[in-house]
């Protein structure tokens, strides 16, 4: 808020891309915490078996969304700098934006290792993008201070909002990919893999994809040549095990028959 208004006051629209983008960040946060809480929180139940997981790459997607209007702002506003070039105050907008590099620089600090997911990853690459755009603001600052031009301002907030468009199509490429079930690993790999494993006969209706960016699901009909209802729980248990140690699938359902007669198996979760 400090940055915001300090753009409208100084009349440096970079230093109010720069606040946009700071706001953007703090909803993210706000945003992808109570995401991550929400499913954390809600046990699978009778309607909604899997909880609520899929509240993340929905505030994603949602994330990505607020991104465009903030970007067409921008870009309008730069065009009419361009066109009309106003008075700025470069060492009172480079101060401002100095102040929110160093907060940028402890949040980035203090998210940085271990795993994150979709929206904690997205919140991750806002901070790192605003960083440049408040390094972006104060180099900006000071070429208008030596050089007298004030064509550096708007030239910055229209690199400001190249940053946050490409954050919003990373953001709804990712998201999309989850609501759309895209596979995140090769369904041909999986095959090709487990017709390795020994009793595995011949592989179908292989489908993989992600509930959450956290959790991964797979579903398939083996046949097989054991010759047992034993072998056939022990051939089942390394099937699984593979798909969770080597292709990161947290829940697989895989239905198994002898290969010459009609004996099955119920599809079990695991």
């Amino acid at each position: 808020m400090i940055e915001l208004a300090g753009g409208l006051l100084f009349g440096s629209v970079a230093l109010i891309g720069d606040a946009f983008h700071m706001l953007f960040d703090a909803l993210a946060y706000v945003l992808a915490f109570g995401a991550a809480y929400v499913s954390r929180r809600a046990e699978p139940g009778e309607y909604w078996s899997y909880g609520l997981d899929r509240v993340e790459p929905f505030t994603a997607f949602l994330n990505g969304i607020l991104l465009v209007p903030m970007v067409g702002y921008l870009v309008w506003e730069s065009y009419q700098r361009f066109l009309n070039p106003i008075e700025i105050d470069p060492l009172m907008t480079a101060g401002l934006a100095t102040g929110g590099l160093l907060v940028n620089f402890a949040s980035v600090y203090y998210l940085q290792g271990g795993e994150m997911n979709l929206n904690e990853k997205g919140a991750y690459y806002h901070l790192i993008g605003d960083t440049g755009a408040s390094v972006a603001v104060i180099v900006s600052m000071l070429v208008v201070e030596f050089t007298g031009s004030t064509l550096a301002d708007p030239t910055t907030a229209v690199l400001i909002a190249v940053i946050i468009i490409w954050s919003a199509v990373k953001l709804l490429r990712e998201s999309g990919e989850i609501f759309f079930q895209r596979s995140p690993v090769s369904v041909d790999e999986i095959e090709n893999r487990l017709r390795e494993v020994d009793g595995v006969v011949s592989i179908a209706d292989v489908h993989v994809w992600q509930l959450s960016s956290t959790i991964r699901v797979a579903s398939m009909h083996l046949q097989d040549n054991v010759q047992s209802l034993e072998e056939r729980e022990n051939l089942k248990k390394r099937v699984v095990d593979v798909l969770h140690e080597e292709f990161g699938v947290d829940h697989a359902t895989v239905d198994m028959s002898a290969e010459t007669s009609e004996l099955s198996q119920v599809p079990e979760h695991s």
